[in-house]
């Protein structure tokens, strides 16, 4: 390998590091936070080696991960879906397993949502997980304020207009439940921009009353307890590896016209 081909582009390089996402590296460039070889560093397009430079965060050496590792979270409602909050609020950091370094969360649930969050060190999959591109699935199971028309539904599916863009399609199912004044419901959605679902179901004078995230791609969060977090299986981690590459495939298919 040449001197040039060793050298990776720093926001990678801290993904592959296991600091956070390429997207949340990117963030820590621009925010000054990043030193190589003792100078600040704030241009993107930066290239770094892994074997010859020295790469801080905040004065903290960052090196590569030797192996990535990968957690399933089922995290409890009130809880900041962040290691950390200035408004002094319980977050993630409780619930992190001891010894391993460099775990961050794959997205978010929203304070008052429960459910699976993923937990890893390894940036190049989290960034695919949540790139839309990706069209990565999510499953949630929600329970609504009454019993929304057909219609209401329908125009959820096809899409609404949400701060100027439109919603990517949707499908929704009822569940079965003996609730009488309130509806289930089990919705698939490949996006997942901030509190997408309570906005949606608000637009249609239905709000949401309970919110949990049971899938995302082929990990499902099955008879995990709040609070419980546990290693993924060898076979769940090439899945979801899978689920993503093959996404990104099918989005680049050419369509027929």
């Amino acid at each position: 390998m040449t001197e040039k081909e060793s050298r990776l582009r720093l926001n990678l390089f801290l993904a592959r590091a296991g600091v956070a996402s390429r997207r949340g590296s990117e963030a820590l460039i621009l925010e000054g936070k990043i030193t190589v070889n003792g100078e600040v560093v704030t241009d993107l397009a930066t290239l770094v080696d892994p074997g010859r430079d020295s790469v801080k965060l905040e004065g903290k050496r960052v090196r590569l991960q030797e192996q990535a590792r990968y957690f399933a979270l089922y995290k409890p409602k009130e809880i900041v879906s962040t290691l950390s909050d200035e408004k002094g609020r319980p977050c993630l950091k409780s619930f992190l397993p001891r010894g391993v370094q460099g775990l961050f969360p794959v997205g978010r649930l929203d304070y008052h949502s429960e459910g699976l969050l993923l937990l890893t060190t390894d940036g190049e999959l989290a960034n695919r997980l949540l790139h839309p591109r990706y069209k990565v699935l999510k499953t949630y199971q929600v329970k609504v304020k009454g019993d929304p028309a057909a219609e209401a539904l329908d125009r959820l599916r096809r899409g609404i207009v949400l701060e100027g863009r439109r919603t990517l399609p949707v499908t929704i199912r009822r569940i079965p439940s003996r609730e009488t004044r309130h509806t289930w419901l089990q919705i698939e959605m490949t996006e997942g921009r901030k509190n997408q679902l309570r906005e949606m179901f608000f637009r249609i004078d239905h709000p949401v009353i309970k919110l949990k995230r049971v899938a995302m791609g082929p990990v499902r969060l099955g008879k995990m307890k709040p609070g419980e977090v546990r290693p993924l299986l060898p076979e769940e981690v090439e899945a979801l590896k899978a689920h993503a590459h093959l996404a990104a495939e099918k989005d680049k298919a050419p369509r027929r016209r």
